[in-house]
């Protein structure tokens, strides 16, 4: 399969999967109004809900691109090396710690997104 093929599948896929979330918590937040007041609370909760959604969304498809990169570069370099696999696995390990940093990060901006703003 193509590399851009796969990719621009997998956006595809990212893009519906927050589409998807987005639609059920806006239904699930409609369901449970009783009155204009609350109906237009929701709604401004469902404005905001896009945009951390979208963040998320964004964050955990580059990160999951990032970590494939990461652990299928460090499988090469090992297999080219093995005398070295002791200080490939520990960058590799680093690495991915950074990586899943920035998701976190994104996540804890999201949560602010929703109940801070």
């Amino acid at each position: 399969m193509n590399k851009t093929l796969r990719f621009v599948s997998i956006l595809v896929l990212a893009v519906v999967f927050v589409v998807l979330a987005m639609s059920f918590m806006s239904a699930t937040s409609f369901a449970f109004a009783d009155t204009d007041a609350d109906v237009a609370e929701t709604t401004a909760a469902g404005a905001k809900g896009l945009p951390a959604a979208i963040a998320i969304g964004i964050a955990a498809f580059g990160g999951a691109l990032a970590m494939g990169l990461t652990a299928s570069k460090s499988a090469e370099a090992i297999s080219r090396q093995p005398e070295a696999d002791g200080k490939i696995r520990s960058v590799f390990m680093l690495g991915l710690v950074f990586i899943e940093t920035v998701v976190i990060y994104a996540l804890l901006i999201a949560i602010l997104i929703i109940f801070v703003l």
